[in-house]
C-alpha cells in the first residue's frame, strides 16, 4: 500500500485574524491575500512556529468538476496521477 504524504493549506483570504487563529491552532501552511505589510508580519509569526505563509492561492492540484459524472475507475486514475505528479506547495 502506498503512503501518501500531504500538507493541508488553509486559505484565510484577507482575514488577518483568521490567519493568526490558524497559526495558533497549529496550521502548517496558510494562505493570506491581504495587505503586504500585514502579510510580512504574519510570515514572521508563521516562521517562528515552523509554519509557512503563502500570499497567493496555489493552483488546483486536482479539479474533479469536469469529472462529476465519471465512473469510479476514471476518478481513481485522475487522483492517482495528480498525487504522483504534483509538485510540493509548502
Amino acid at each position: 500500500m502506498p503512503a501518501a504524504r500531504f500538507r493541508a493549506v488553509l486559505d484565510c483570504g484577507d482575514q488577518a485574524g483568521a490567519a493568526l487563529a490558524a497559526l495558533r491552532a497549529g496550521a502548517e501552511c496558510i494562505v493570506f491575500t491581504g495587505r503586504a505589510d500585514v502579510a510580512e508580519r504574519l510570515a514572521g509569526i508563521a516562521a517562528q512556529q515552523g509554519a509557512r505563509l503563502l500570499t497567493a492561492r496555489p493552483a488546483h492540484a486536482l479539479d474533479l468538476g469536469i469529472c462529476f459524472f465519471a465512473d469510479p475507475e476514471t476518478l481513481r486514475r485522475k487522483c492517482a496521477a495528480a498525487l504522483a505528479s504534483h509538485p510540493a506547495i509548502c
